[in-house]
């Protein structure tokens, strides 16, 4: 991915490296790039107490992001996606993802200013820095979404070092009321090459989440592993806590990815209303540094009620330019 470093791909250390599909900014000349992905897929699921089964094949999303390097390193990006509306009504939508203007001050400080993705959660937002097809579907309740408003990263030698100050932390990144900011702040450590720990505290108003996450990365391995907790966040009154364990092994053009994850959420009387985990298997294979299909199995199990257990299967294409 060829995001700032307000993308949790690039903050991910030797994500990119690895990533299954690698961006080509494509050089427009003055200074100029441009780069992209486009992604589709077919996905077959069954769920436990329905009596059809859902298959659908879609244009999940398409990006382009445009970035311009001027004079005393100075930058600006805007990333424009093509995508379903979230709204459930299934048409197109057209929208400015992110636009940032960024700054180094001095060799080790860059500040950056716009509408930016939070630094923070271990899986990417967009699915060149996943590792399989599907995220865990608890990033709303643990990650930082997409925010307006400023931000700072200094670049240590083993320690680094993130603060963002915004209008909405966690939801809405066309916010504009700046009567109550939401604050993230971070810290990377990398004691050694392949280790990395990140650890993230978020707040806004009564909302709050802390997101630790670990990677170590060796030979044709990376094993991850990610701890949430969250007040707020689902709902008034909520508690919330998840964690996900990782294994990704790659050698040549394949990749072999397995996944479990698990969240709960209760109430303010300490009554459960969600309990989720899932498993995840998914192969991939890489046709040229560019295009890549991945394929899924996942099992999903819903606690509370075995009706909504469910299991997936998903065929991706992914191409990045």
């Amino acid at each position: 991915m060829t995001k700032f470093s307000s993308d949790r791909a690039l903050l991910t250390a030797g994500l990119v490296a690895l990533s299954p599909a690698a961006m080509a900014d494509i050089d427009l000349g003055k200074g100029v790039t441009i780069s992209g992905f486009i992604d589709m897929a077919y996905v077959y699921q069954d769920v436990d107490g329905l009596d059809s089964t859902t298959k659908t094949y879609a244009i999940d999303q398409v990006e382009t992001t445009i970035a311009y390097t001027l004079p005393k390193g100075i930058t600006a990006q805007v990333d424009i996606e093509y995508g379903e509306s979230g709204d459930g009504s299934g048409n197109d939508e057209t929208f400015i993802e992110q636009a940032i203007i960024a700054m180094p001050i001095g060799d080790r400080l860059t500040v950056k200013a716009g509408r930016f993705l939070s630094y923070s959660g271990w899986e990417t937002e967009e699915p060149t820095g996943l590792y399989q097809y599907s995220g865990t579907g608890y990033a709303p309740l643990f990650y930082g979404y997409y925010q307006q408003g400023l931000s700072a990263y200094y670049d240590g030698d083993t320690v680094d070092f993130m603060f963002s100050a915004v209008n909405d932390a966690f939801s809405n990144p066309i916010e504009n009321d700046t009567t109550n900011l939401g604050t993230e702040v971070g810290v990377a450590i990398s004691p050694f090459e392949g280790l990395t720990t990140k650890l993230f505290y978020i707040t806004e108003e009564d909302k709050e989440a802390i997101n630790f996450w670990t990677s170590y990365q060796f030979s044709s391995w990376t094993l991850a592993f990610e701890y949430n907790t969250a007040e707020d966040t689902a709902y008034i009154g909520s508690e919330a806590d998840g964690y996900l364990l990782m294994a990704n092994y790659a050698t040549g053009p394949y990749g072999f990815t397995a996944r479990y994850h698990d969240y709960e959420v209760e109430d303010n009387l300490g009554a459960t209303t969600t309990d989720t985990s899932a498993v995840t298997l998914a192969a991939s294979y890489a046709f040229s540094e560019n295009l890549l299909i991945v394929g899924e199995y996942r099992m999903d199990s819903e606690d509370l009620d075995s009706d909504g257990d469910a299991d997936t299967f998903a065929l991706e294409l992914l191409l990045t330019f």
